[in-house]
């Protein structure tokens, strides 16, 4: 395993030492903990981003093809 040196003031030392307390866990292992959960966050977010674009290009296509049906239905005389 390598090493990881942190250098921290000593409010976040000492949330971190009474965490890992808490949660009967090393300080290495909850800062891995840590990296882990953030960077599923970071992942989810991303993904959450894609389906909005996402989202937004369909509801712009179909919005392009619902005005092209209504020109053509006034076209022929059908509306």
């Amino acid at each position: 395993m390598k090493t990881v040196t942190l250098k921290t003031d000593d409010i976040f030392f000492e949330k971190l030492t009474s965490l890992a307390k808490q949660l009967h866990l090393s300080k290495s292992e909850l800062i891995r903990r840590s990296v882990k959960e953030y960077e599923i966050y970071m992942k989810k977010q991303e993904l959450k981003k894609q389906i909005t674009q996402a989202s937004l290009n369909v509801r712009k296509a179909n919005t392009k093809f619902i005005e092209e049906l209504d020109a053509n239905l006034i076209q022929d005389g059908l509306s």
